[in-house]
């Protein structure tokens, strides 16, 4: 009992959140909804010229039945399959509804009921689970005969953009070591006021909000910011260098942002390294660098491949920093996320998304779990 509000936390505001987009990025009912009967009377139907008249006659009475706002849903999902459902389907639920109880003529009320296309589209989009948005995600889709070919080329960038985001998330990882490795190192090597003054520095940027550190940078970086102008005042730059709404403010802003993720690991397990090493490596004739690389190196690289992959798994999800001081070319998947979303209100392609970045969050998750559990050194 005593832990029982844990568990029901946990599971409303992470299992339940989780699963919904699961299972939003797989289930598209909108059709099975709206045109139950014609659902159930095209399962048996083999695809082949047009369907039976009972399975017309389902359809007319589902369009008889079925309330206009339904029907949208179920014409955006069939107009994906094939183009002219807009039209098509408005047009015979107003015959349909006219007719009052009587049978309608489908073929006389439009042509395009005399395709096996359009009956082919309900059939297929007829199930409740689909992988159409999950394909999609990756540029991918399905035939006439249902193999899974490439979308053609200009329909859709996502797997240029999930290219983008890990490429973005690998730059600002490896400059995060650039600076934290030697700073944690500096960190370990002192102690007293300059330890935690040093500390400071690092968790100050934490107790900032993220929108404020964003903001601070947009304004450091534009042509006319701090940084521009102390470049054009001591004679380094003529103009001011191109710093923001570029691939470069992104970085750079990122990079600040995340330093603290990337410092304290390296810190926790180089603090711990006992000092009398590196004496004792340059007392038997070992260069500083190579005792630096045959010594402290390897004994540090849990705590390098920790803090890597803490930074990469919190980049490859930002939103805000690469909306506020990038460009259109960018912007990571995270966008991409939030227009399907909040734009087009396509929940089933934002789910899809959202799926990708929760797997590989998750798998970077489990590596992280055993580097941090583990103290021995790379390759003990």
């Amino acid at each position: 009992m005593l832990v029982a509000p844990l568990f029901l936390f946990l599971a409303l505001f992470f299992v339940w959140p989780l699963w919904t987009m699961i299972s939003v990025s797989m289930r598209d009912p909108a059709v099975a909804t709206a045109l139950p009967r014609t659902a159930a009377a095209l399962a048996g139907w083999n695809g082949e010229g047009v369907p039976a008249p009972e399975a017309q006659a389902a359809l007319v009475e589902d369009l008889r039945q079925t309330a206009t706002i339904d029907l949208g849903a179920a014409v955006r999902r069939l107009n994906t399959e094939v183009a002219g459902f807009r039209t098509l389907m408005p047009k015979t639920q107003r015959a349909a509804q006219g007719a009052a109880s009587g049978p309608v003529d489908l073929a006389a009320v439009d042509a395009r009921w005399s395709d096996t296309a359009f009956w082919a589209a309900i059939q297929k989009a007829s199930s409740a689970y689909t992988d159409r948005n999950l394909l999609a995600a990756a540029d991918l889709g399905r035939d006439e005969s249902g193999a899974v070919v490439e979308l053609p080329a200009g329909s859709s960038a996502n797997r240029l953009i999930i290219t983008r985001t890990f490429l973005i998330a690998g730059t600002i990882t490896l400059a995060c070591l650039a600076i934290g490795l030697p700073y944690a190192m500096l960190m370990a090597a002192t102690s007293g006021w300059k330890r935690n003054a040093l500390m400071l520095a690092v968790l100050l940027p934490l107790w900032t909000s993220l929108l404020v550190r964003t903001a601070a940078w947009f304004i450091l970086l534009q042509d006319q910011g701090l940084i521009n102008r102390a470049l054009i005042g001591l004679g380094l730059v003529d103009a001011p260098l191109p710093l923001i709404f570029n691939r470069t403010g992104v970085v750079v802003a990122m990079t600040h942002v995340l330093l603290p993720f990337m410092v304290l690991p390296i810190f926790s397990v180089v603090n711990a390294i006992p000092k009398t090493l590196m004496p004792a490596a340059a007392s038997m004739g070992a260069p500083p660098f190579a005792a630096f690389r045959r010594v402290l190196l390897p004994l540090a690289m849990p705590g390098i491949l920790s803090g890597a992959l803490l930074v990469f798994m919190v980049a490859i999800g930002y939103y805000i920093t690469p909306a506020l001081v990038g460009g259109p070319n960018d912007q990571m998947i995270s966008s991409i996320i939030a227009f399907y979303a909040l734009q087009t209100a396509n929940w089933g392609m934002a789910g899809a998304l959202g799926l990708i970045l929760l797997v590989v969050t998750t798998l970077l998750y489990l590596v992280y779990g055993r580097l941090s559990r583990s103290g021995a050194p790379l390759g003990a």
